[in-house]
């Protein structure tokens, strides 16, 4: 009877509605925003050993910062929401960095010299733990917004800007940020094809995947959990493809659990298979394959465009008489006030930003002139079995290149099968 009354007091519990500072825990278990620190052992533990001098057990800082992470909310309707981490460090530190690079030259040079350097560290920090991380979008999204603030709150009220200008910068930024929308959604990744990969799929989706993880609800077949064994057809059918076309067994997915069409990719960073995949873009959060790459270099070039052009309005302002090229290396008078400086601070930083993304959208370019992905780059330089052009820049594996033309054909009907299909004839 205590046990009843004891489950039927928890299930009332849970049918009540959380206000605005309660949520969940990872443990199922109802919490509040204001016992962020209470009931953490492990927390305790370590500021123990601390003060007592002795070493640390193993794992016990990652499980305070899972903690943390999962602790870290902010109030909302229905119960508080959980905030990534990650998306922080760019909203604090930006500002910061460059208001302090704004107060002399010389503190302008270390920043904008160490800014690159961080944000590099960082990338081969998370790139080595294969982990996704909002930091990177979350940096560009709040750069594109903080140069529009600056822009707007310091070059537009010294009376040198149409208003014409600015109408055609913000469509510029409007338009951008379409592109990078479409860009985030569905890179192609890939469904079930074979008809046992179907029944396997199909198998696994009416279970909701809570026993053996086969599938996933949007369609994509996923790796067996440990200890469950695969479809006897399925292994059938992919020993039949290795025998049939001498190539082992690199068009079957041993992760994802499906046959790989040709320059399909595995990403181990989102853990799918992604039709001509190209690479896993850390600025996008996501794969750029089939379906998304024309959105990510439409995105790319209206950044360009719109990032160039607002650098040349803005070094117009501080910078009168003066060239864009002369004025952004002599400027003389500009860390003469705070609120000129801080726009020229903000000039260099959009500059630095501008021709890492340019570099990318060269390669891009590149690689689509000559009908290369970047994982196929890769993969060739790796094996040796690329030819290298252009000084190095890109490289030619000599397999899908059927000239500049029909390669650029090629690209452009990637989202109509139809018409790449003809193309593909034709070539």
């Amino acid at each position: 009877m205590v046990k009843r009354a004891g489950k039927r007091a928890r299930a009332h519990e849970m049918e009540d509605p959380l206000c605005c500072c309660e949520y969940l825990d990872r443990k199922g278990q109802r919490s509040h925003l204001a016992a962020c620190f209470c009931e953490c052992e492990d927390l305790d533990e370590c500021c123990e050993r601390w003060m007592t001098c002795k070493s640390l057990p193993p794992g016990i800082l990652e499980r305070i910062a899972d903690t943390f992470r999962d602790r870290f909310r902010f109030p909302w309707i229905k119960g508080a929401v959980k905030i990534d981490i990650s998306l922080l460090p760019p909203v604090i530190l930006l500002p910061f960095f460059l208001h302090i690079a704004a107060l002399h030259f010389l503190l302008a040079l270390i920043i904008l010299i160490l800014l690159p350097i961080l944000v590099l560290w960082y990338y081969y920090l998370t790139h080595r733990k294969k982990g996704q991380t909002l930091f990177f979008l979350s940096l560009g999204l709040f750069s594109l917004g903080y140069m529009y603030y600056v822009f707007l709150q310091e070059v537009v009220p010294q009376g040198h800007v149409e208003y014409s200008q600015v109408a055609l910068l913000t469509c510029g930024l409007i338009l951008m940020l379409v592109a990078l929308h479409r860009a985030k959604e569905d890179p192609g990744y890939l469904l079930c094809q074979t008809s046992s990969d179907k029944a396997l799929c199909q198998g696994s989706r009416s279970n909701k995947f809570s026993n053996n993880g086969l599938g996933s609800p949007s369609g994509l077949c996923k790796a067996p959990a440990s200890g469950v064994a695969v479809d006897s057809n399925t292994e059938s059918h992919s020993r039949t493809l290795e025998a049939a076309t001498g190539q082992g067994t690199e068009d079957w997915c041993t992760k994802c659990q499906l046959l790989k069409p040709a320059r399909a990719g595995h990403c181990r960073i989102c853990g799918r298979c992604v039709k001509r995949l190209d690479h896993h873009c850390i600025w996008i959060n996501n794969c750029v394959g089939e379906q998304n790459h024309q959105a990510f270099i439409l995105a790319l070039f209206l950044f360009l465009l719109t990032s160039v052009y607002g650098i040349s309005l803005t070094l117009d302002t501080i910078c009168r008489g003066k060239t864009t090229l002369s004025a952004l290396f002599y400027c003389p008078g500009v860390y003469g006030e705070y609120s000129s400086a801080l726009t020229f601070t903000c000039v260099w930083y959009c500059v630095i930003v501008t021709s890492g993304m340019g570099y990318i959208l060269l390669l891009q370019l590149l690689n689509i002139s000559y009908n290369v992905t970047e994982r196929e780059a890769r993969i060739a330089l790796r094996e040796n079995t690329g030819r290298r052009l252009l000084w190095g820049i890109v490289v030619d594996i000599g397999q899908y290149n059927q000239g500049f033309l029909y390669n650029w054909i090629q690209f452009l009907t990637l989202r109509s099968p139809d018409l790449q299909q003809s193309t593909e004839d034709v070539v």
